[in-house]
This record gives structure tokens, C-alpha cells and sequence, in this order.
């Protein structure tokens, strides 16, 4: 059987891979700016670009959705998916203005890394709000968003226990810590809109 988002309503569901797409745009201007660590404002501007649009997006997906007389999944669902993927673009947003506002002069290889796993995660949310449309072919997406956190939770751990452990400056050790928390968080969010996809997959089962 087929389901579509909203029967009879393309739009609704184009604007869940057009806030996908936005998303995963918006990750891989982030994994650029932390890897080549130029031109930080400008990335930092189009980055806020991006989120204002995803804002934009999301504005249109819930009023689609409180015009809709019958969805296929829970309203809740519906409604947490372009939640959990708005936190994940406002965690991006952070994360860059962050980096900017601490005067970081170099990124470390584990920000480098974690900021990689968000484009990474990102990339595989794309395809599983493509898959939508049937919730078909998502395990193989799913799994790579957990398994990508499940590497991420390990790393920053360690990069934390790195900065006590070597001889940084206090300062350094404050923005580094922040700003590990903050990459993981973006992360997690990243996990947290993949398990609604599994809850709507499991109800619709």
C-alpha cells in the first residue's frame, strides 16, 4: 500500500524534502566552514540564510497541516518530524555563530569529525523523507543516522576527557566544552528525528 503525507495535498509532502534538502545544505555549508575554516562570516550569514528558509518551510508544513481533514500518520508525528528536523538547523546555526563569537583560531580533528557526522547524518534524513511516500527503504538511512550518533557519542567523550587531560588553557577548555555539547546535541536531534520516522513506519505497519 501507498501513503502519501497528505492525500490529494503534493505540496505538502514536497515541502518535507524541500525542508530535507534545506537541511542537508545547511550541514554541508557547516562541514565546510569547520573543515576550511575561511570566509566565517559570509558562511555564517548563509547559513542564517538557510535557517530563516527552513523556518520559512516549516511555517508552511504545519499550516498545511492544520488545514488537512485526514492525515495517514499522527498529527503528532507529523508535527515532532518538522520540530526535531528544525533543531537540528537551529543546532547547525549555533554551532557556526558560536565558533565565530569564541574567536576560534583552529578547529580540532574532532570538531572537524563531528561536524562531518552532521552532514552525514543529514544526507541520510534527505533520503528518508523521500522514502516517506510508502516507508519503504528507510532501514538501511535509519540505521546509518544511529550508527553515526553511536560513533559521535564516543568521540566527543573523548575529546572532552582530551581537553582536561592536556595542558589547555582554562578559557580554550570552556569554549572547546561548549562547543563539543553543542555539535552532540545537534547530533542527537539528528537521532531523534530519525526514531519519529521509525515511530510513524512502526504505526503504519
Amino acid at each position: 500500500m501507498t501513503f502519501r503525507l497528505l492525500p490529494k495535498d503534493v505540496k505538502f509532502f514536497d515541502l518535507f524534502i524541500e525542508d530535507g534538502d534545506n537541511l542537508a545544505l545547511a550541514a554541508g555549508r557547516l562541514h565546510e566552514m569547520v573543515d576550511r575554516f575561511d570566509r566565517l562570516d559570509e558562511r555564517v550569514t548563509e547559513i542564517q540564510a538557510l535557517e530563516k528558509r527552513g523556518d520559512e518551510i516549516d511555517r508552511e508544513i504545519n499550516r498545511r497541516l492544520e488545514d488537512a481533514f485526514v492525515t495517514p500518520f499522527d498529527r503528532e508525528d507529523i508535527h515532532e518530524l518538522t520540530v526535531r528536523l528544525d533543531d537540528i538547523l537551529d543546532g547547525i546555526q549555533a554551532i557556526a555563530e558560536t565558533m565565530v563569537i569564541y574567536d576560534v583560531t583552529v578547529p580540532t580533528a574532532e570538531a572537524r569529525r563531528l561536524a562531518a557526522i552532521i552532514a552525514e547524518q543529514s544526507v541520510e534524513l534527505v533520503a528518508v523523507v523521500r522514502g516517506l511516500d510508502g516507508l519503504k527503504g528507510l532501514d538501511s538511512h535509519l540505521k546509518a543516522v544511529h550508527d553515526l550518533e553511536h560513533e559521535a557519542d564516543g568521540l566527543s567523550r573523548a575529546a572532552v576527557a582530551r581537553l582536561f587531560r592536556e595542558s589547555w588553557n582554562p578559557l580554550d577548555v570552556i569554549k572547546w566544552r561548549d562547543l563539543y555539547a553543542a555539535l552532540e546535541e545537534t547530533i542527537d536531534a539528528a537521532e531523534d528525528a530519525a526514531e519519529v520516522v521509525e515511530r510513524m513506519n512502526h504505526k503504519s505497519a
